[in-house]
């Protein structure tokens, strides 16, 4: 585990180093991991998927990556790296600009009817390049 809990997975591209990922996710944030995963996988049945950086990376095949995992000790973070452009915008600020995040923490409600409309958005962006 690096700090904050996110655990350090070998980069590698497909489904196989996403679910290590997951599967090394601590505590409650394990179910959290696999509930985003599902959720993002039926809003976008030909998602990309790869571990770089020691977090799971989702996108579509040419157009580059559109979300990223990543653990912290108190939340998951789920970056939406055009979520500038997203509606509405998530609500997290980023450094980036363009970047725009959701904090999924375990004592709060997590609306998944919108994370799902923002996964929908976001696929359909230009992805970044990593």
């Amino acid at each position: 585990m690096l700090a904050g809990g996110n655990p350090q997975i070998p980069k590698g591209e497909g489904d196989a180093p996403v679910q290590a990922y997951i599967a090394a996710m601590p505590g409650w944030k394990r179910a959290v991991g696999e509930r985003l995963d599902a959720l993002i996988g039926r809003a976008v049945p030909d998602v990309r998927k790869a571990v770089k950086w020691n977090s799971p990376l989702y996108g579509i095949d040419g157009q580059g990556w559109f979300l990223g995992l990543h653990c912290f000790e108190r939340y998951v973070k789920v970056a939406f790296f055009r979520g500038a452009r997203l509606d509405p915008v998530p609500p997290e600020p980023s450094k980036s600009g363009d970047t725009r995040y959701l904090h999924v923490r375990e004592d709060q409600p997590f609306d998944e009817a919108q994370f799902v409309a923002w996964v929908k958005q976001a696929s359909r962006l230009p992805g970044e390049r990593m």
